[in-house]
């Protein structure tokens, strides 16, 4: 399934994508896909403190893929549901491919 499988289009036309935070990390980004989870992996500084780890997420994503974002479920988990606006879930997919190759 890989990659396409993390990103979802609901009834409503809005697009999730299911991500895996590592919070806390020494760098910032999109670290990879886990397989066995089905779920893009993001690495963020900052500590799982106060919604910090949660709004740099969403700066990564959005830096990342050009679009706004933010955490539609999993506000105090590391498994978590981002909302991304103004997107087609395959715009989303081949961008995630590109980051995910270099």
């Amino acid at each position: 399934m890989g990659l396409s499988g993390c990103v979802q289009t609901t009834l409503d036309g809005s697009v999730l994508i299911e991500v895996e935070v590592q919070p806390g990390a020494s760098r910032q980004g999109v670290i990879g896909f886990n397989e066995w989870r089905g779920r893009l992996q993001v690495a963020v500084k900052a500590e799982a403190q106060k919604g910090k780890a949660n709004h740099a997420v969403c700066a990564v994503l959005s830096q990342s893929l050009g679009a706004k974002v933010s955490v539609v479920a999993g506000h105090t988990t590391r498994l978590k549901k981002i909302s991304v606006e103004g997107m087609d879930a395959s715009q989303i997919i081949s961008r995630l491919e590109v980051l995910l190759e270099s």
